[in-house]
């Protein structure tokens, strides 16, 4: 199963690169885990994880193919 990431501000500024693609991981609870363990400093971030479009819960699972986006806070205006 290969899914593929996008990172967006702060995130994308901690990781090597803004987008690529992952296999393996089955939730978004454990790509979270798995991220953080790589990158600590997304540790200190509170960010959402997106997955096909939609907000995502840690028990959420990943199929083949789904896109998951990494979001930092918001803020506007």
């Amino acid at each position: 199963m290969t899914i593929k990431i996008i990172a967006f501000g702060k995130i994308a500024d901690i990781l090597p690169e803004q987008e690529w693609k992952m296999d393996g991981v089955q939730t978004s609870g454990a790509l979270r885990e798995q991220l953080e363990a790589s990158y600590p400093a997304l540790k200190d971030l509170r960010y959402l994880i997106a997955v096909d479009k939609k907000i995502a819960s840690d028990d959420s699972p990943l199929e083949d193919h789904s896109v998951v986006a990494l979001l930092p806070p918001f803020s506007g205006g």
